[in-house]
C-alpha cells in the first residue's frame, strides 16, 4: 500500500505522521512545492520510527509526482489555510486552481489512485474532482464528515462527563460553520440516547459548538487545526487500505440518495477497498430533513463560484 501526501503543511504532516504510525502502508510520499520542505518532514518523521516502531518508508518530494506513481490513495492538503475571520468559502479562488492541477498530476502518475480531498473548502473542491477528472464516483471522496463527528464526539463527552470511548455520533452536511448539521437526536452514550442524559438546550449548545468547532481553533491557533484533522485522514486511509467496510459520514456524489443530484456533500458512507463501497441512507426526521437541504444550498452556492 502506497499512500501520497499532497502538502507538507501542519495537516499533511500530521496525516503522514499517523498513517506511518499506525503501520498499515508500505510507504507514505509527502510532496509539496517548497524546495526541501516535504524532505525535510520526510526525514524528520522517518528519525521518529525506531522510537515509535514503525516500518512504513516515508519518502519527500518537491513537486515531482514521479515519486507519487502507483499510489492506491492520494490525500490533497494543498492550498492556503484559514486565517483568523475568513470562512471556508473565501478561499475557494486560490485553492480551486491549486486542486485541479494536483488532481490531474496524480492521475497522471497513479490512474487507479483514490483520492481524499481536505482543501477548503472541501465540499467545493471534492465537486470540482468530480467535475474535471474522469475518476468513478467511488474513488473521490471529501473528508469533513470524519473531523466534524470527532468533534462532536468531543463536546458530547464534554456534556456527558463521560470517557469519549462511550460516546457515537455523527455529522452530515456540509462541511462549514453554517452547514453542518450534527444528529444530536442519534447520538448515544453506550447505545443510550444521549437526550435520556441531556436537555434539549445542552444538546443544541453541543451542536453549535461543534459547528464552530474549527473556526474556534482558528481563533485560538491562528491557523486551521491539524492533530485531528490528520488523524480523520489516517483512519479513512487505513479503512480504504484494510477494506474494512468502517462507516464515516464523508464527502460523496450523490445521485438520487437522499433526494439530491449533482452535489458532493456529508452523508454517512462505507469506506473499503474501492474508496466508497456505498452511501447509506438513513432516515431523518422533517427538521433535519430541512437542515440537510440548506446546506445543500450553501454548497451549491459555493459550487457555484467555480469556473468550470
Amino acid at each position: 500500500m502506497k499512500v501520497t501526501v499532497v502538502g507538507a503543511g501542519a495537516v499533511g504532516a500530521s496525516c503522514a505522521e499517523y498513517i506511518a504510525i499506525k503501520n498499515f502502508a508500505s510507504e507514505v510520499v509527502i510532496l509539496d512545492i517548497k524546495e526541501g520542505y516535504a524532505e525535510g518532514k520526510a526525514m524528520d518523521l522517518m528519525q521518529t520510527a525506531s522510537l515509535l516502531n514503525f516500518d512504513t518508508q516515508i519518502v519527500g518530494s518537491t513537486n515531482d509526482y514521479a515519486k507519487t506513481a502507483g499510489s492506491e490513495v492520494a490525500v490533497i492538503t494543498s492550498g492556503i489555510p484559514r486565517k483568523p475571520g475568513m470562512t471556508r468559502e473565501e478561499l475557494i479562488g486560490i485553492n480551486a486552481g491549486i486542486v485541479k492541477q494536483v488532481s490531474e498530476n496524480l492521475i497522471k502518475h497513479s490512474p487507479n489512485v483514490i483520492i481524499i480531498v481536505v482543501s477548503n473548502p472541501m465540499d467545493t473542491m471534492t465537486y470540482l474532482v468530480h467535475k474535471t477528472t474522469d475518476l468513478p464516483k467511488n474513488r473521490i471522496i471529501g473528508m469533513g464528515g470524519a473531523l466534524d463527528s470527532a468533534r462532536f464526539k468531543y463536546r458530547l463527552a464534554e456534556a456527558l462527563e463521560a470517557p469519549i470511548s462511550d460516546i457515537d455520533g455523527m455529522v452530515i452536511g456540509g462541511h462549514s460553520d453554517k452547514g453542518m448539521l450534527p444528529l444530536t437526536r442519534l447520538a448515544t452514550r453506550n447505545s443510550v440516547k444521549a437526550s435520556e442524559f441531556l436537555t434539549t438546550e445542552r444538546l443544541e449548545q453541543v451542536a453549535a459548538d461543534t459547528k464552530v468547532g474549527g473556526a474556534t481553533l482558528t481563533g485560538l491557533l491562528g491557523t486551521s487545526a491539524w492533530y485531528a484533522p490528520g488523524a480523520a485522514v489516517s483512519s479513512m486511509v487505513q479503512a480504504i487500505a484494510c477494506d474494512q467496510k468502517k462507516m464515516f459520514p464523508c464527502s460523496a456524489l450523490l445521485e438520487g440518495e437522499y433526494g439530491m443530484n449533482d452535489i458532493s456533500i456529508g452523508v454517512p458512507v462505507l469506506l473499503g477497498k474501492n474508496g466508497i463501497e456505498k452511501i447509506v441512507e438513513i432516515e431523518l426526521d422533517d427538521a433535519e430533513k430541512a437542515k440537510l437541504t440548506e446546506s445543500a444550498e450553501g454548497v451549491r452556492k459555493t459550487n457555484g463560484l467555480l469556473e468550470l
